[in-house]
């Protein structure tokens, strides 16, 4: 099985790379100066439910009980750089990661001091230049309000007037108190400025005014120029991409299950800033336990999601387990232990999606048109000067044909199927019948029709290539071993 696959990722990898070496250009070393965040994907997890990669902070944890430390750490982060970035997620966000009483970092003591079962200061500066050098960048949650009781300024006589309320077992900060303001900002942005993370998600922030969100964001962006800074609630205030639980609401119906009314798809994508897109949540029930709940099969669901979500103009937010399926309908069973042993093909067809949006810039923030959306059909395109793709989205329970033509695609083309393979050219009644199963999503170049497709040409014969030399090996393998048998 596994000489199997090797075969199936190699002849993939080489048709993807055929495909797109001559039409996309080459991003240069100093793209990420000029990168936008409606350019970036965002992989959301929790340092403590991800990967141990260290025994030496392992104090008082239990594996077994989910609402305590399990052992995740930045060592382990640093172990699964390469699975992450594999992936071609261009943002890690790691949660809160101050010192803390929960495994969540939802009872932080302090601002300033790291949670050690995470690891040391050290270890921390290591994996944020350790994922920089691969050109990823951290993110980190910091909460505005709602911590510990025991928290370093809960716990300071001189700050009693700094505390407005007591509720659930955290103290909420009064935010309307320039004391508590002014040293929130200094907090905030001396963390920005000892460490080179990539961006801030302040936290918990309902009950701030909008003034005193924008005077954090602005001193944020005064200490680092480039620092990301957006937020998991709904703000007026001036974060570079907007939120909406709403929005999460909308893709997880939608592609839940098949045929669903998708009317509402494009209701993210109406404001001037980019949005951040996602089907699954670590606050709620993860989109498996909803997909399950209609009797659906949640990868296939989750592949209709996913390649949707890369596809379209936002800001794809995936968190930590979507691609191997996690369920949970509440926290903490949303926050299982990362299973690595798991079936990986969900994980490759992220990796593929991914692979094109970061190799086009078109992809990212293209020009978006769509074509057709109803009922879960959706046919779109992203276009710019230099190339243009066609995105069909068939989250219905039959197979579906939507005619193209000349005037959408341009004279002389014809589309080449990305994920699937399959080419598209103009048929005697003047249209490009573009025809996909059930549940499934493909991504279309649209290409000059030059007739054949040499490099694919060139690819697809390598690749028979390379099986027939392993059948070749393993073939005279077993008659080297009867031999030896026979003489024995």
């Amino acid at each position: 099985m596994k000489f199997k696959k090797w075969i199936s990722a190699t002849a993939a990898s080489l048709l993807l790379a055929t495909s797109l070496v001559s039409t996309i250009p080459v991003a240069h070393a100093d793209e990420s100066a000029t990168r936008t965040i409606a350019e970036e994907s965002i992989y959301d997890l929790l340092v403590d439910r991800f990967f141990n990669g260290s025994g030496t902070n392992d104090f008082d944890t239990n594996t077994q009980d989910p609402s305590k430390f399990a052992g995740g750490d930045f060592t382990g982060l640093q172990d699964k750089l390469k699975f992450i970035g594999e992936m071609g997620y261009t943002i890690v966000s790691i949660g809160p990661i101050f010192s803390t009483e929960k495994y969540d970092g939802s009872m932080p003591t302090s601002y300033t001091t790291i949670e050690r079962h995470f690891g040391t200061t050290e270890e921390f500066q290591s994996i944020v230049e350790a994922y920089k050098a691969k050109n990823m960048s951290i993110m980190v949650d910091f909460p505005l309000t709602n911590v510990s009781p025991n928290h370093e300024w809960a716990k300071d006589a001189s700050k009693a007037d700094w505390i407005a309320s007591t509720n659930n077992g955290q103290v909420q900060w009064d935010l309307s108190n320039k004391d508590v303001q002014e040293a929130l900002i200094q907090a905030v942005t001396e963390f920005v400025s000892t460490y080179d993370i990539g961006g801030i998600r302040l936290t918990n922030i309902a009950g701030a005014d909008t003034a005193f969100i924008n005077a954090v964001i602005a001193a944020l962006k005064e200490t680092k120029t480039s620092l990301y800074v957006i937020a998991n609630e709904e703000s007026d205030a001036d974060f570079d991409a907007t939120f909406s639980p709403v929005t999460a609401d909308i893709y997880r119906n939608i592609f839940k299950n098949v045929d669903m009314d998708s009317s509402k798809l494009m209701e993210p994508f109406t404001g001037e800033k980019p949005t951040q897109i996602m089907v699954d949540s670590l606050e709620t029930h993860r989109f498996t336990f909803d997909s399950a709940n209609e009797n659906m099969f949640p990868p296939t669901r989750l592949k209709m999601a996913m390649g949707a979500l890369f596809m379209l103009p936002g800001i794809p937010v995936v968190q930590y387990g979507t691609e191997i399926a996690m369920n949970g309908e509440a926290k903490p069973d949303t926050h299982q232990l990362y299973n690595f042993k798991t079936d990986e093909e969900l994980i490759d067809y992220i990796k593929n999606v991914q692979s094109l949006r970061n190799q086009s810039a078109t992809l990212r923030n293209g020009d978006f048109e769509v074509i057709t959306n109803e009922n879960g059909l959706l046919v779109f395109t992203r276009s710019s000067d230099e190339e243009k793709w066609v995105i069909m989205v068939n989250n219905t329970g039959k197979t579906q044909r939507v005619d193209l033509t000349p005037e959408q695609l341009g004279e002389g083309k014809m589309l080449n199927g990305i994920l699937h393979e399959e080419k598209v050219r103009i048929n005697e009644k003047e249209v490009y019948p573009v025809i996909l199963d059930r549940e499934m999503v493909e991504i279309y170049q649209v290409r000059n029709d030059e007739g054949l497709n040499t490099p694919y040409m060139v690819a697809l014969g390598l690749v028979w290539v390379i099986f027939i030399g392993f059948v070749v090996i393993i073939i005279k393998r077993g008659k080297v071993r009867r031999q030896e048998q026979d003489v024995h």
